[in-house]
């Protein structure tokens, strides 16, 4: 094949988890089928994410997929999941440069996300493109690629005396709605989020699974800003290339469609705190209780309670006895008096065939930015109920500056009769009709981005022509 005919080849890096594999199987696929490039996607993972195997099964067969998997048994339970998810990464290294460094056509260009960083440096050193994905709001983004403008004084400020952490020209972060690694004044932290600064402003580009009429503001700020690394400022594109959200299969079979198909238009409320959110034992009989006060009819994916730890089911073995172990924590007889109105589905359900769904209305979610791109796509208005990483941040953005959720209160075990009103609110009253209205809006805003000729797929085709202008001087060795 003449040199001219090749298609060029990016390879991509996806950390564990649902929220990040969703967003970059999605990306490989637009780089395939709309910008025609070839794509590798390798993908971290343990021996016993059922989830994410169920979803690579149904991956569009253009993009190559190599997964890199390690042992759960290997994993120290009682280290922090992002410490384990680092180790993950640092360990597959390795593997991907082996792979990168053997396999024709060479790959032009590597993307990673916010865990896999490091991993630029390896880019360049191999002769390649460095970009960052980022599959959540441009305003997470903002916190890191602005950390080295906030001093010490601030950051302590936020931290022992609750002050806002303010990032320029971007919203500021309350200490209510901060995120886990900034409630402590802690330098080995800092330093983290100052390495992952540094790592930002070596890349070639930053992707953000968002768009320009969603986040205009921010996106201004950081297209405006440079970022400092190895002592001095660059300027780094950022491309807002989203909505990515999983489109869903149009012909799946499932016990939950099928119950669905046999409720009214826009009736159903549907709650799921993701594939790794978890609620301790009380919370989930308070929130059964909320569900049959409320008298709407309900979709409810349910995990077993895993205590206080809200990221509980990040690294669960899925396996028959968890599913049968998830409904005993449910009050009794709850699901034979629900059973005319509800489903309750164990540990997993067709997220974006759910949210697609004619008889689906509102979404009570944990604000995972992947589950708020679902829901905005689908024009399903939701309820935030954030857990754990930058959720808060995420709730507060859907309620605050775009319109398209009532905020739940995220601290403490929240009692049934609010979470009645919270279900009511978005299904019932008249606020819930406005913040239905906006959602629409936002969906079609979405829509417009990533058609041809809208900002977002403007934003990847841009990408995609970098890369075929690397991949054509460097073949004729230019």
């Amino acid at each position: 094949m003449a040199v001219s005919e090749r298609k060029t080849h990016v390879a991509l890096l996806v950390s564990p988890g649902m929220g990040h594999l969703i967003p970059f199987l999605e990306l490989a696929d637009r780089l395939v089928l709309q910008h025609n490039l070839q794509t590798t996607l390798f993908v971290v993972n343990t021996d016993s994410s059922s989830a994410a195997d169920a979803l690579l099964l149904q991956k569009s067969s253009a993009v190559n997929i190599v997964p890199i998997r390690h042992s759960s048994s290997s994993l120290d339970p009682t280290v922090p999941v992002v410490d384990r998810i680092k180790a993950m990464m640092t360990a597959s290294y390795p593997h991907v440069r082996s792979y990168i460094a053997a396999v024709e056509p060479r790959p032009v260009a590597l993307i990673v996300d916010l865990f896999g960083t490091e991993a630029i440096a390896m880019a360049h050193e191999l002769g390649m493109l460095g970009f960052v994905f980022m599959p959540t709001s441009a305003w997470f983004l903002s916190l890191f690629f602005f950390f080295p403008c906030m001093d010490k004084q601030m950051l302590d400020a936020h931290a022992y005396n609750h002050e806002p952490v303010r990032i320029p020209g971007c919203s500021s972060v309350r200490f209510e709605d901060t995120i886990e690694g900034l409630e402590v004044s802690l330098e080995e932290v800092h330093e983290e989020f100052r390495r992952v600064a540094r790592e930002l402003g070596m890349a070639d580009g930053i992707l953000a699974n968002t768009w320009q009429d969603l986040e205009p503001t921010t996106l201004k700020a950081l297209n405006e800003a440079g970022t400092l690394s190895n002592g001095k400022v660059n300027k780094v594109p950022i491309y807002p290339i989203g909505p990515l959200a999983r489109r869903g299969e149009p012909n799946l079979e499932s016990e939950v469609l099928s119950w669905l198909d046999r409720q009214p238009d826009e009736s159903v409320i549907y709650i799921s705190f993701g594939s790794g959110g978890t609620l301790c034992e009380e919370q989930i009989t308070e929130l059964a209780w909320g569900l049959e006060l409320s008298q709407q009819r309900f979709v409810w994916v349910i995990r077993p309670a895993a205590g206080t730890d809200p990221m509980g089911a990040f690294f669960t073995v899925e396996t028959e006895s968890t599913e049968k172990t998830s409904t005993e924590y449910l009050p009794e007889g709850f699901l034979k008096r629900t059973e005319e109105v509800g489903l309750v589905v164990p540990m997993w359900g067709p997220q974006a065939e759910i949210l697609r769904h004619r008889s689906v209305r509102g979404f009570v979610t944990h604000c995972g930015w992947n589950s708020s791109i679902e829901s905005m796509v689908n024009g399903v208005a939701m309820v935030t109920w954030p857990l754990y990483a930058e959720q808060k941040m995420n709730a507060v953005m859907l309620t605050e500056e775009v319109g398209v959720a009532v905020r739940g209160r995220a601290e403490g075990v929240v009692g049934r009769a609010e979470i009645e009103r919270w279900v009511r609110r978005i299904m019932v009253d008249e606020e819930g009709r406005g913040i239905r209205e906006r959602v629409k809006a936002v969906k079609n805003s979405g829509e417009k981005a990533v058609c041809k000729g809208g900002s977002s797929y403007n934003s990847l085709a841009h990408v995609a022509s970098e890369c075929d202008i690397f991949r054509r001087r460097r073949d004729e060795g230019v």
